[in-house]
């Protein structure tokens, strides 16, 4: 569940929508995300275009790049050039070698690199940084 305060900062911005896309309803279905979670729950109500940018990052809307790119493409970029593990989603484009990643399972979200922070990760001694998503947005647009 996304918190009250992340809801009401992307209703300031502009960014909050009552109604629910089908379309995206059926893409976050598509890529096995909870209709659930605080994941889906922020990418059904929150847009502001392709990405959402803070602190000079940038983070995907997932179900607009899902519908309008070769997202495939940065799927198996994380799962089989990377290693990640075929639970999580990419969160933004990996530039700058370094890149957020979603566990649609967990609700995680985990921050990697390349080198030791990729290589810790994938022999389960880096954890994800936030609990859950909402915890990830609070930290990635600084509502904490």
């Amino acid at each position: 569940m996304l918190s009250k305060k992340v809801i009401d900062f992307c209703k300031r911005q502009g960014w909050w929508f009552d109604d629910v896309s089908v379309e995206y309803e059926l893409e976050l279905k598509k890529l096995g995300v909870d209709s659930s979670s605080d994941f889906a729950q922020f990418y059904l109500h929150v847009e502001d275009g392709p990405t959402f940018v803070s602190r000079g990052k940038e983070i995907y809307h997932v179900c607009w790049f899902s519908i309008n790119t070769n997202f495939g493409f940065a799927l198996k970029r994380t799962h089989e050039t990377l290693g990640v593990p075929s639970d999580y989603l990419p969160l933004d484009s990996f530039e700058g070698e370094s890149g957020f990643f979603y566990n649609r399972l967990t609700g995680e979200v985990v921050e990697l690199s390349l080198g030791d922070s990729l290589a810790e990760f994938k022999q389960g001694k880096l954890r994800p940084q936030w609990a859950s998503f909402n915890g990830f947005l609070e930290s990635f647009f600084e509502l904490s």
